[in-house]
């Protein structure tokens, strides 16, 4: 929310979700996370969703968690917004 709220747009904690999945693969017999997908619910305002979107675009590299995984693992992000 720190990306939306330095491009002016307050978003309240009711207008946001998230619901995550992470899916793995079969390495040598063992499971391994390869990838995490990230889908965002958000309501914003209409005068505010070009620049909620190229916060959404800069995500990955911007989120700290997605930055420790990088090289390991695959993350993905979208949102429906409202």
């Amino acid at each position: 929310m720190a990306a939306l709220e330095a491009r002016g747009i307050e978003v309240d904690a009711d207008d946001f979700s998230a619901d995550v999945e992470g899916i793995n693969e079969m390495r040598d017999g063992i499971p391994v996370l390869t990838r995490v997908r990230v889908r965002y619910r958000l309501q914003v305002p209409a005068d505010k969703r070009d620049a909620a979107e190229r916060a959404l675009a800069r995500h990955v590299e911007k989120c700290p968690t997605a930055r420790t995984l990088e090289g390991a693992v695959e993350i993905e992000a979208e949102a429906d917004w409202g």
